[in-house]
């Protein structure tokens, strides 16, 4: 055993092999623990139990995230297993929307790195030290890399933004069962323009206007190599890059690498799921919906290339896909004579001649009026903007509106599910950014479909890490989001078009083995797998001693 090379406080300060009161007598004696420890040995349900009564005593969920963040820093294994037993309850928690908090106050609160590797791009010759001594001889299978710029609903963080990385691993934990020990959550502290931060003289990170330009693409080539020489078969997850960094960085590396974007692609995936579930909910057919997306960054863009891909794999040329998409930014409907458009944004651009009175779409309401789209999906960070007059104007030109206020935290809901569900008459199908309580509406209770990319990146890693995939295949993303829109009961009055958080595991499990499969099927695994179902189901990690 690893552990039988460390003794005494090493072993205890070490989160991936503290067991803390878990400690046989026998293991003990073998570890030099004798007398280091209260004499009872706990089993750790007892321990589980013991925790969750402290956790219950937090008054707001910043002191019930701290604390659990506190065991996480000493004892992995109990924290996942407490995790498992209360993931409902606690991913909203651990992850979105008090993680938002937890950055927000992170140098003040900084008590211990948990196990990040922190790159700073005024050394780049540090980055091999660093990974190296982050992983401290650990095989990495997963990377998770943020420079914090873009974090959705909050924005530019610094190195606080780290925080995004190790909760996004900790769902990969809990919801896939990938081996805490194998993971690395790595911050790039490429400077930041939030001036806040740089006043602040608690601020741990660079104190210097945020590096977007070519010094720090280098800075990332030489990361993502170094990381490949040193963990040649993991699976690399850049999370909350800036909308002028991300798609650049993602199409570097994609087509050679098992590489991934959760902002440009995972929300992709879980919209498009909750769009196919939608339409198993009211029996429509994909191709005849009329896709509207307000909120033009990277993580719309994202969306809605995923949900045109669909469109596309469903028999539409990109032609005739493209002609059901329109995308609403601050200025309005995006028009293809418009200079400041990004090269996302583009394609989704149209000609001023489609319409008899171009310069009247400069609001989102407008737009509904001159389009009818069916579904109209919010990643503007605008609150309140899906109004009563635009969710009552699309239900007059569909049957069952597809309503997604995906901005979070709730502070930034384009509009509340409740109001949706009352405006619409309850024909409305809805998902939001975060978790939403049911909504009753005339008898009928609602549930209201969480589009958060926890339903699908952890399986989606899984599946990739399991079958060493070469990469990322547009084929195992699709596969991906038909596993995780096929889970939806469409028989059930008010039911959602996502499967809930409480069934995270068995939809982690489903998402893995679709995207094996797929893998298998395209011959880009690495690994052989004669029988897919049995190696993802033997690849999990389960919380126990």
């Amino acid at each position: 055993m690893e552990a039988l090379s460390m003794r005494g406080y090493e072993v205890l300060n070490n989160p991936f092999l503290n067991k803390g009161t878990g400690f046989t007598q026998v293991e003990r004696e073998e570890l030099g623990l004798i007398g280091l420890l209260p004499s009872h040995v706990q089993s750790i349900d007892e321990q589980a139990d013991q925790a969750y009564a402290q956790y219950q005593t937090k008054a707001t969920n910043l002191e019930k995230r701290l604390y659990l963040s506190q065991i996480f820093n000493e004892n992995r294994t109990l924290f996942f297993n407490l995790l498992d037993k209360h993931v409902a309850e606690f991913m909203p928690v651990v992850y979105d929307p008090t993680i938002a908090d937890s950055i927000e106050n992170y140098s003040a609160l900084f008590v211990n790195p948990q196990n990040a590797a922190f790159l700073d791009i005024n050394h780049p010759e540090n980055i091999q030290a660093t990974l190296e001594n982050a992983a401290d001889g650990r095989e990495i299978d997963l990377l998770v890399v943020t420079d914090a710029e873009g974090i959705l609903g909050i924005g530019d963080w610094g190195v606080q933004g780290v925080d995004i990385a190790v909760g996004k691993l900790m769902v990969y934990t809990a919801a896939a069962g990938i081996d805490p020990s194998h993971v690395l959550p790595v911050s790039i502290d490429a400077g930041t323009d939030r001036q806040s931060l740089l006043d602040d003289p608690a601020y741990l990170g660079n104190r210097q206007p945020r590096d977007r330009g070519e010094n720090f693409f280098n800075f990332v080539d030489k990361f993502v190599k170094t990381a490949q020489s040193l963990f040649p078969e993991m699976y690399l997850h850049f999370e909350d890059f800036g909308r002028s960094t991300a798609t650049k960085i993602l199409n570097t590396y994609k087509a050679d690498w098992p590489t991934f974007n959760d902002d440009i692609q995972g929300t992709g995936i879980v919209v498009t799921a909750a769009v196919l579930g939608a339409l198993a909910i009211t029996g429509e057919d994909i191709k005849d919906q009329v896709y509207l997306t307000y909120g033009a960054g990277s993580a719309g863009t994202g969306i809605a290339n995923r949900v045109l891909a669909e469109f596309m794999q469903q028999g539409l040329s990109e032609e005739e896909a493209r002609q059901r998409f329109y995308m609403v930014d601050k200025q309005g409907l995006l028009f293809e004579d418009d200079d400041t458009l990004t090269d996302e944004q583009r394609p989704f651009a149209r000609s001023r001649a489609e319409f008899d009175h171009p310069e009247e779409l400069t609001n989102l309401e407008a737009v509904v009026k001159a389009v009818h789209p069916t579904v109209l999906v919010g990643t503007s960070t605008n609150p309140g903007s899906f109004t009563k007059e635009i969710v009552e104007e699309m239900t007059a030109n569909t049957p069952h509106p597809k309503i997604f206020p995906l901005s979070n935290p709730t502070r930034l809901h384009e509009a509340m599910p409740a109001d949706i569900i009352k405006w619409s008459d309850g024909k409305a199908l809805v998902a939001a950014g975060v978790p939403v309580a049911p909504v009753t509406y005339n008898g009928v209770t609602y549930e209201i479909g969480q589009a958060n990319n926890m339903l699908v990146y952890p399986g989606l890693g899984l599946g990739t890490i399991v079958s060493q995939a070469r990469i990322l295949s547009d084929g195992m993303i699709s596969a991906a989001a038909h596993a995780l829109g096929g889970m939806v009961d469409a028989s059930q009055p008010g039911a959602p078009v996502l499967p809930p958080v409480s069934s995270l595991r068995e939809m982690s499990e489903r998402v893995a083995i679709a995207v094996a499969k797929e893998a298998v099927a395209e011959g880009i695994n690495r690994q052989s797998m004669p029988d897919v179902e049995a190696a993802v189901k033997d690849a999990e990690w389960v919380p126990e001693y």
